[in-house]
């Protein structure tokens, strides 16, 4: 009889994909506890989160590229713990105030997800170029979604109120950033037990809105007259 070798290629190309998963699990879990024991901002380094992981700086510099990769990588693992997915949910439904509601809900939890690492990282924002431009790009996609939930409810009210979606935009940005959400939860309160107040707060902004809409074009016609 012929015997055949089974070659062990697809074996050790899985080992080694799961060691390389484990290693990515490590460095991102290492990069989040840094960020919330760093004492200042030069502590965060690939040096540092490399000795965490007890891995070298080549694999960091392998798996992620840079310093921004790896904190891309952060960012997406944060996202996931926080059901970011769940935001897809908000565009499709047909309701603009009820799918803002879920927005504001779906930003609620991923703030939550990791209170001190967010803190954080938003604070390294402002001193670390690397750091800044990936707040930068994920403020960005917040404010995008914004723009085109605050277009939906300008064009459904478009018949009874007039509205400024890119001022509203603004509104909205603000009202549903970690700053809002950090600063109106108690230091030892999940950052989620504030939405309901958020979401107060944009509907009292869309209110805001339209009556100041109202308040202006009152002094224009009273100036006109």
């Amino acid at each position: 009889m012929l015997s055949i070798a089974m070659s062990p290629r697809p074996y050790q190309l899985g080992k080694r994909q799961g060691q390389i998963d484990e290693s990515r699990r490590r460095i991102i879990g290492a990069a989040r506890s840094l960020l919330t024991e760093a004492g200042s901002y030069r502590a965060f380094t690939i040096d540092a989160v490399a000795k965490k992981a007890d891995v070298s700086k080549a694999t960091i510099y392998y798996q992620f590229e840079s310093k921004a990769g790896l904190l891309e990588a952060v960012c997406d693992a944060l996202a996931e713990a926080g059901g970011m997915s769940d935001l897809a949910v908000a565009f499709t439904d047909p309701d603009p105030i009820a799918a803002l509601r879920t927005f504001v809900g779906a930003f609620g939890r991923f703030w939550d997800a990791d209170r001190s690492a967010m803190r954080r990282l938003r604070a390294l924002a402002a001193l670390d170029p690397e750091v800044g431009g990936v707040i930068s790009d994920r403020d960005d996609r917040r404010r995008m979604g914004l723009r085109v939930l605050a277009g939906r409810v300008a064009e459904d009210r478009a018949a009874t109120r007039r509205m400024d979606p890119e001022n509203l935009t603004r509104v909205l940005y603000m009202l549903t950033s970690f700053e809002t959400f950090d600063a109106l939860a108690l230091p030892d309160a999940a950052l989620a037990s504030v939405t309901v107040d958020v979401i107060d707060l944009v509907e009292a902004a869309l209110r805001w809105h339209v009556l100041s809409l109202r308040s202006i074009a009152f002094l224009r016609s009273w100036l006109v007259t």
